[in-house]
């Protein structure tokens, strides 16, 4: 019985107390909302509590990790991740236009998810290891190392998680002291360079573009998605329609509204008030990210937990702003509410290694 409880008690002890409770509230609002949008499907419910129990173990894994375990991890998972994805581009499975998995035995893995972790871990220990005289070279080989693996998604095409891994990969550049002149200058490349980028496009990705400006042009094919998402957004009002009381999901007039358009049913159901209460969460969730990287002792710490915090930032941002009809539509998940098992994992690690930074801190201080 002892041996049980100091097992427990060991793995307990680097669990940050703040961020499960944040971390709980989101999971209970993405559990109600998940159970009204898939009214239809129960087993959504079943499967995705299964996905939280994987994600939640590798949590705790990886909060027992030594930041100076997790760095030396840093290389290989790059290289993995890249031979993953070069393996895609060769023999992967095409799924509605898209070659974006790989097949192992009964079940399919997409490697595009394993670069959102090792992206920042890489970058990191790049940028730890030349920390005595970090110089423009640096910054341009990080540059490179990150351009790889994200043109590599993009091609798939998988414009979501290239985004993601994207911005992952720039939050640890920036957090690294990159200059805001050098900063400047590559946005305005980047707005010089649109017309090039405009003709690498798939039709599909022009079109959501062109959607987004006007989407009654198509509203019964491309332009579809986001003018539903905006009534059911706009329909839920100051206090939202009541949970399961929701009449664009139980009608089914929202698609995919599980997965990347449950902030939709979510807003529907919940209104200002709710939407406000999930604003207020994400933000305690990376406000205590960033306090976990302003305290971390090296680095290598503060550049990966920096990075993973604002990543939450990112997903939050793309996908709410998205069903809202701000951006483009991309498959980006609504952080801890949409229903997923890759997403999850993805991000149950990333609070785990923001657990393991904490928990080190106090080693290292002491």
């Amino acid at each position: 019985m002892k041996a049980t409880e100091r097992f427990f008690a060991r793995v307990a002890a680097p669990l940050d107390g703040s961020l499960l409770s944040i971390v709980g509230g989101l999971i209970l609002l993405g559990m109600l909302t998940l159970y009204s949008a898939a009214s239809g499907n129960p087993a959504r419910v079943s499967s995705q509590l299964f996905n939280l129990g994987i994600a939640f173990v590798l949590m705790c894994v990886a909060a027992q990790l030594p930041p100076q375990t997790l760095m030396r991890f840093a290389v290989p998972a790059y290289l993995v991740g890249l031979l993953l994805l070069l393996a895609v581009a060769l023999f992967g499975d095409v799924r509605n236009g898209a070659r974006r998995w790989l097949s192992v035995g009964a079940a399919s893995v997409q490697p595009s998810e394993i670069m959102k972790i090792a992206m920042p871990l890489m970058l990191a220990w790049y940028f730890h290891k030349n920390e005595a005289a970090l110089r423009l070279r640096d910054y341009i080989v990080a540059a490179v190392l990150l351009a790889l693996p994200t043109l590599m998604i993009a091609r798939q095409p998988d414009l979501g998680t290239a985004v993601l891994v994207a911005s992952a990969g720039f939050y640890v550049i920036f957090l690294a002291g990159l200059s805001w002149k050098i900063l400047v200058g590559v946005i305005a490349a980047g707005c010089a360079g649109m017309p090039f980028l405009w003709s690498l496009m798939h039709d599909y990705q022009r079109r959501r573009i062109l959607t987004l400006l006007d989407p009654s042009e198509d509203p019964l094919g491309a332009g579809y998605h986001i003018i539903q998402s905006t009534i059911a957004v706009g329909s839920g009002g100051i206090t939202g329609k009541g949970w399961l009381k929701g009449t664009q999901a139980h009608l089914e007039f929202i698609p995919e509204r599980t997965t990347d358009f449950i902030f939709a049913v979510y807003s529907e159901e919940f209104g200002l008030l709710g939407n406000s209460l999930l604003l207020v969460l994400y933000l305690a969730l990376i406000a205590r990210g960033l306090m976990i990287a302003s305290n971390a002792p090296t680095f290598f710490s503060r550049l990966l937990a920096g990075a993973v915090t604002l990543t939450f930032f990112t997903y939050a941002f793309v996908n709410m702003g998205m069903v809202s009809g701000i951006i483009p539509v991309v498959g980006v998940p609504l952080p801890l509410v949409s229903y997923g098992g890759t997403a999850l994992v993805t991000l149950f690690l990333g609070i785990g290694i923001l657990m393991s930074i904490n928990k080190h801190r106090k080693l290292v201080q002491t």
